[in-house]
């Protein structure tokens, strides 16, 4: 029976693909700081016929990360998978900065990916065995306005997970980016501005659910967004930062 280990799952991206993974037949380990959420998606998973079992944690401590694996890792067996999803958004407007606006979003989007790694890849090193995915963004491409933190974190997430695929590919472990565009969550209603292709959740946990299945290394979605943002990487400066001039916060989850 495989162990698969959502972060983040109490709402969300996380929360819509949870499902998706225990009707595989996985246990699912869904957490979050909001145990009450968890519980509640635990219930309906099991009323599938499902295994869910809610843990509350907080992945900004490293310490209560490698603690709670240790005891998944005890009660249920070793995690299969680790489906790093938990993330923050942020306003972080030049006009306004403050480093520990950064810091914040960075605790959760960056560090947070890495003590889940740091907790859970050494034994799928010594298994030769193992699937670390982490939930980036579309926004992780190119620099957007009054959204530094949050952009860049992505950015971050991109390029450290590419690194560890590329080293991890003799070692049994399988590594896949996910970047999604706007998809209708609790951080994405906080948007006050058109986002393109806006997707429902159950449709982007869907082709989640399918990416990580056939373990591609990376997946952006929706194609038609995912399309306009990799042909933006390669603009010139000038022109990308005429085309954005009138806009304000853009984040994508």
């Amino acid at each position: 029976m495989a162990v698969t280990l959502i972060t983040g799952a109490s709402s969300g991206l996380g929360y819509g693909l949870a499902p998706y993974m225990a009707a595989d037949g996985d246990t699912v380990i869904l957490t979050a700081r909001r145990l009450e959420s968890l519980q509640q998606l635990a219930e309906k998973i099991r009323e599938k016929g499902g295994k869910a079992v809610p843990v509350a944690l907080d992945v900004t401590d490293p310490a209560a990360v490698r603690a709670a694996v240790a005891a998944i890792e005890r009660d249920h067996g070793p995690v299969d998978t680790l489906i790093a999803n938990a993330g923050i958004g942020a306003d972080t407007s030049a006009l306004r900065w403050r480093s520990e606006d950064l810091e914040r979003v960075y605790r959760t989007n960056v560090f947070g990916v890495s003590h889940c790694i740091e907790a859970v890849l050494p034994g799928m090193i010594a298994r030769r065995q193992g699937h670390l995915v982490a939930v980036a963004s579309l926004a992780g491409y190119r620099g957007l306005p009054a959204s530094g933190a949050y952009a860049s974190s992505k950015a971050a997430v991109i390029s450290l997970m590419e690194s560890l695929r590329v080293e991890l590919r003799g070692h049994g472990v399988r590594v896949t980016t996910l970047s999604p565009g706007f998809v209708k969550t609790e951080l994405t209603a906080k948007n006050r501005f058109p986002m393109p292709f806006l997707m429902e959740l159950d449709d982007a946990a869907r082709l989640m659910h399918r990416a990580i299945r056939r373990q591609k290394s990376e997946y952006r979605f929706p194609w038609t967004l995912a399309s306009v943002i990799t042909l933006a990487r390669f603009l010139p400066n000038r022109l990308w930062d005429y085309l954005l001039r009138n806009r304000k916060v853009i984040k994508a989850e």
